[in-house]
């Protein structure tokens, strides 16, 4: 039991990752066509190396699936690598080409809606999970789940504050988004070690 929930809380920091990818894709591929013509093939070729680094990260999670937990620490430390890769990759696109500001808040509301989904998925699939453990094992992992909604609530006030402001920096927009997913990863290690311990 303890080996699987592992390999279920990995699951959740690469889909979190990975559903931010396509967000970012997704949107940005919404807005191609208000790029100057003069340098839309550049960013056509931007977009194309963004999704073929989405398409590696999501290769690398199903692959991952069935491993180990040993495995999925390795291939956590590959994949971090890669979500780094792709950020930089879309703030050097944004900086490039997505300059007006409806392009960024578009972008960095695709990727803050497919953060908060991603919260309430685990939370959801947590809480799910804790029904299996007898009561009185699962206190620390209720309150784990509880932590997490709560978690989430703030993020999703924080960041849609930050949406209507309508006038951060990319930067900005940027380091909540970071700030948030720190904080998702923090309550998903938390429940993690909350399974452990009940288990």
């Amino acid at each position: 039991m303890v080996t699987q929930s592992n390999l279920h809380f990995f699951t959740i920091w690469a889909k979190e990752r990975l559903d931010e990818m396509d967000a970012a894709v997704t949107s940005l591929e919404g807005k191609v066509a208000e790029v100057q013509a003069d340098v839309r093939d550049t960013a056509e070729k931007f977009l194309a190396e963004l999704r073929k680094q989405r398409d590696n990260f999501r290769d690398t999670m199903k692959t991952q699936s069935e491993a180990s937990e040993a495995a999925w620490i390795q291939a956590k430390a590959k994949l971090e690598d890669d979500w780094r890769s792709f950020e930089a990759e879309v703030k050097t696109y944004v900086e490039s080409f997505g300059k007006q500001i409806e392009h960024q808040q578009a972008t960095f509301k695709h990727q803050a809606d497919a953060q908060l989904k991603a919260w309430r998925e685990a939370a959801d699939k947590l809480g799910s999970d804790a029904k299996k453990f007898a009561s009185e094992r699962r206190g620390d992992i209720d309150a784990a789940v509880k932590r997490m909604n709560a978690d989430a609530v703030e993020a999703e006030k924080k960041l849609e504050k930050l949406n209507q402001a309508g006038t951060q920096s990319w930067s900005a927009l940027m380091a909540a988004l970071t700030e948030t997913r720190a904080a998702f990863d923090r309550a998903n290690e938390a429940a993690r070690e909350a399974f452990k311990r009940a288990a």
